[in-house]
């Protein structure tokens, strides 16, 4: 269920596009000014920002330019700004895509999947099988030797990236900035503990890894513990 930041002041059109977009199957939080989409922002990434320009405290250009600062997250600007230059302008300073209003929400989700797709082209359709493990980046499941795993959003995300790139050691860095969407540097402790999470509900220890090893220092991979004894 991919999470929209929906940052819009007008309430009617919150609550309708809330409405359409639940129904359509996303998870979205609203933020009725720049600062509180910011706070929201940096807080956890969430996968799409849509984006009003016109907002009561900064305008969303400005905001635009901040949330850029801080992370790689697609966002898509919505305005009843129509004239080229500003589309351009919008463009330029890191929008991933432009909606003039009004537009319906079907609309919107279709450039929402776009741009998601486009944030992630390494993700595959397929289920990715590891031995006992599979994950379902389509559905967002994740089973070990035919039982579900509960996973947070981010414990899930945390594992296909590993999984898509198996047998890899991926540093901290480059998960900071491909799951959390953090391409200017974040919080190691953050990927650490997310790790010691996944590794507890996997089933394993520290001191006895499986399928999750980590290296200190540097990050961490995913194997295929059958593999290793062959």
């Amino acid at each position: 269920m991919p999470t929209v930041t929906l940052v819009e002041d007008d309430e009617r059109i919150t609550k309708t596009l809330r409405a359409a977009l639940e129904e359509l199957g996303y998870a979205v939080r609203t933020a009725p000014n720049a600062m509180q989409a910011l706070r929201d922002v940096t807080a956890d990434t969430g996968d799409v920002v849509v984006l009003d320009l016109g907002l009561p405290d900064v305008d969303g250009h400005e905001l635009l330019k901040m949330l850029r600062a801080v992370s790689s997250v697609p966002i898509i600007i919505t305005t009843a700004r129509d004239d080229e230059t500003e589309i351009v302008r919008n463009l330029d300073s890191g929008a991933d895509d432009y909606m003039v209003k009004p537009f319906s929400a079907l609309q919107l989700d279709a450039r929402i999947r776009a741009v998601i797709r486009r944030a992630r082209p390494d993700q595959q359709n397929g289920p990715i099988l590891i031995g006992e493990l599979e994950i379902d980046p389509r559905l967002h499941r994740a089973f070990l030797a035919g039982r579900e795993l509960t996973l947070t959003r981010k414990e899930f995300d945390l594992l296909q990236y590993l999984a898509a790139r198996r047998g890899s050691v991926v540093t901290k860095r480059e998960l900071l900035a491909k799951v959390w969407r953090q391409p200017f540097g974040g919080e190691d402790r953050t990927v650490d503990v997310h790790l010691s999470w996944l590794r507890r509900k996997l089933g394993e220890t520290a001191a006895n890894p499986r399928y999750l090893r980590v290296v200190r220092g540097v990050g961490a991979q995913l194997i295929d513990p059958g593999a290793q004894q062959h």
